[in-house]
């Protein structure tokens, strides 16, 4: 999430009366040590720690900190999928569209592998160390890892039901900023959707390039909105189309059980391979399509119809 959306969420938070202490770890070249300093009394104290994104170099470090015997992660990203299964498997924590990168970023990965080797142990099961995964996400845990599905209860009963458009919608997505998809395919692949779905809006993800986005915007002619809450409570709150279609992501999982008891149609765009960078992780397509294959309650498109050059 943006930091606005992390805000946002903490009002939320606020409002249901969980305490909430606001740490920004990016607030300047001393912030990191700051933030770790200040939390670590409080890391090494508590009982149960929450944690988010498990690739995190951020958790992961807090990690290193905590002494807690109880670790729970609650995570509704495509992430947690990969996490489980290199859990599983036994594997270093590495997310799934760097697998196999060499260069400064394999560097980085290098460095930074005793600490997070040291998270993944605090992450793995064992005498006196419990773990819990929850997720809306398909997974299937290890022995010793326990799973909460994640319904989106909270969010059904807190907002909505939302109105509907007659319209569609389109999600976006950061494939193309983390190399895995070709930018120009990307753009021909949404103009096609918004073309053949009557699309007239483009839920931004938050870390597409604003170039990107300027194109979709000015080449497409589609409305860009860059949400202020997770996508799952702006979809619930409405006004939304009565057709959702994203590529490969979390809101395939998420939005059929956030819009619950609507006339919403989620539906979801397969990737061609043909749309792949040469730099795209071997393990890009497969991941990808299990992503989809895996996601219930949704109308598959396959492919946008001839996104072709």
């Amino acid at each position: 999430m943006t930091r606005g959306q992390l805000r946002r969420m903490a009002e939320l938070a606020r409002e249901e009366g969980v305490g909430v202490r606001w740490e920004d770890a990016r607030g300047g070249a001393s912030a990191p040590l700051r933030t770790v300093t200040a939390l670590t009394p409080a890391l090494r104290r508590a009982r149960r720690i929450v944690i988010g994104d498990p690739f995190s170099r951020y958790v992961q470090l807090l990690l290193t900190l905590a002494g807690s015997a109880e670790t729970v992660v609650v995570d509704d990203g495509t992430a947690t999928m990969e996490f489980v299964s290199q859990l599983a498997r036994g594997e270093r924590l590495v997310r799934w569209h760097r697998s196999g990168q060499t260069g400064i970023r394999g560097a980085r990965d290098a460095v930074y592998a005793p600490v997070s080797a040291i998270a993944r142990r605090r992450l793995t099961p064992g005498p006196g160390r419990n773990i819990h995964v929850f997720s809306s996400m398909p997974v299937e845990p290890p022995p010793g890892v326990t799973v909460t599905p994640n319904d989106f209860a909270w969010t059904r009963s807190r907002f909505g039901p939302p109105a509907l458009t007659r319209g569609a919608d389109l999600v976006g997505t950061s494939l193309a900023e983390t190399g895995v998809v070709d930018v120009e395919h990307y753009i021909r692949a949404v103009a096609e959707l918004a073309r053949t779905y009557g699309a007239t809006r483009y839920f931004a993800h938050r870390r597409e390039s604003t170039d990107k986005l300027h194109r979709i915007a000015d080449e497409l002619g589609l409305e860009i909105v860059r949400p202020e809450l997770p996508l799952e409570l702006i979809a619930r709150r409405g006004p939304i189309g009565r057709t959702v279609v994203s590529f490969p992501s979390t809101v395939l999982h998420t939005l059929p059980l956030a819009l619950a008891g609507t006339d919403v149609r989620v539906s979801a765009c397969d990737i061609d391979p043909e749309w792949l960078t040469d730099g795209a992780s071997p393990r890009a397509q497969s991941f990808l399509a299990g992503v989809t294959g895996s996601a219930r309650d949704v109308h598959r498109l396959r492919s946008a119809p001839a996104a072709g050059p």
